[in-house]
């Protein structure tokens, strides 16, 4: 077929594709035409030649012994003996291969057809692939479209590069409603693809994933990594919790995570429809760690239990009386977020007579020991 490379260049322009990728798929393309139309029994070969512009079809031959059983039966044309095969080339030896040219243009509009099909289908396997990568390579990450529709279960179908993603309701935010053509911001969460419907992007809201990438997005310390998210914890659309810590002696974590004011912050929490979210200084002391996490409750202190290996880790959270209401939260969701951020199992014992503001005196005590044991782990 002549001008064969035009065409690779003209499909590689107008899909955004590699023009050496687009000629490989071409090739196959080839090849499983003269398959179906040629015979499926054979091996062919194609040739692009640069200069001339054309695909060349060949099929392969092998040369075997003057008495081999390949050369009777229903495959004798994939081999030609050595006495034949001499005469076209005086040097070839038994198991080489010979290559007979076709052209499609001899079979008519069947084989024109054919080709078409399967250039089309070649092609558009090649765009699902490159698509495929692409996205696989942002699943993690924020990515943002335009609400096609709603579906009578609530899931939310998305635009992204010409592509349909979908966002569950399971993985939006409580409350959440989202119409036709709104820009909708979500993490990728997975990709795959289906047999039936072909690639499958799903998205979440709902991922502790989703609020540490929109952090890095309004964080510019979290962003260049001056800032680092040790860990997150969320319960979507009513709390989280994160735990930071600085690589830069100068920079706080914390401050600079929620802004002068808390511009930051609230900007991150209106994008999350009102989400409260409580930034940690996150420590390599559990006590400490735990004790932060556990905030605003004001804990006297924290006892680690021995557990055995593979049991969940345990602690014991000491705490004013006054303090027991704080430490669980309203429904319980602040000690669930603390066992969550810190990945222990969290039990409150209640210190009978003793004051908030004793509590806070230990606790100013006890940091300060458990800073200076830090710098020594």
């Amino acid at each position: 077929m002549e001008k064969i490379v035009d065409i690779i260049e003209a499909i590689a322009a107008e899909k955004g594709l590699e023009p050496e990728k687009v000629k490989e798929a071409l090739k196959t393309a080839f090849k499983q035409t003269a398959k179906r139309v040629i015979s499926d029994h054979f091996e062919y070969e194609v040739e692009i030649n640069e200069e001339t512009r054309a695909a060349n079809i060949f099929q392969i031959i092998t040369v075997v012994a003057d008495d081999a059983p390949e050369l009777q039966g229903e495959l004798a044309d994939a081999y030609i003996s050595l006495t034949d095969a001499k005469e076209l080339d005086e040097d070839v030896e038994i198991d080489d291969q010979l290559h007979q040219e076709h052209k499609l243009e001899d079979y008519g509009r069947t084989a024109a057809g054919q080709l078409h099909r399967e250039i089309e289908f070649h092609i558009q396997r090649l765009v699902e692939d490159e698509l495929y990568n692409k996205f696989k390579g942002k699943i993690g990450t924020i990515v943002s479209g335009r609400v096609t529709r709603v579906d009578h279960q609530q899931n939310t179908f998305i635009e992204l590069d010409e592509i349909r993603a979908i966002l569950p309701m399971k993985s939006r935010i409580k409350g959440e409603i989202f119409k036709p053509g709104e820009i909708l911001k979500a993490v990728v969460r997975r990709v795959n693809v289906d047999k039936e419907v072909g690639m499958v992007i799903e998205l979440s809201r709902t991922s502790p994933k989703f609020l540490e990438e929109l952090l890095a997005l309004e964080v510019p310390e979290i962003n260049d990594e001056t800032v680092i998210i040790e860990h997150s914890a969320r319960i979507p659309g009513e709390r989280a919790k994160i735990a930071l810590y600085s690589t830069h002696p100068k920079v706080d974590p914390v401050g600079a995570t929620v802004g002068v004011k808390g511009v930051r912050i609230n900007a991150v929490s209106e994008e999350l429809n009102g989400e409260n979210i409580d930034c940690v200084e996150y420590t390599n002391v559990p006590e400490l760690f735990i004790s932060r996490a556990m905030s605003p409750a004001i804990i006297s202190s924290v006892r680690i239990l021995d557990t055995e290996e593979g049991e969940e880790n345990k602690a014991v959270v000491v705490l004013p009386s006054d303090q027991k209401s704080k430490a669980i939260g309203r429904s319980g969701i602040n000690i669930r977020l603390a066992s969550m951020l810190t990945s222990y199992a969290i039990e409150l014992e209640e210190q009978e007579g003793m004051s908030t503001s004793e509590t806070g005196e230990i606790e100013e005590e006890r940091e300060g020991i458990d800073s200076l044991e830090a710098l020594f782990k």
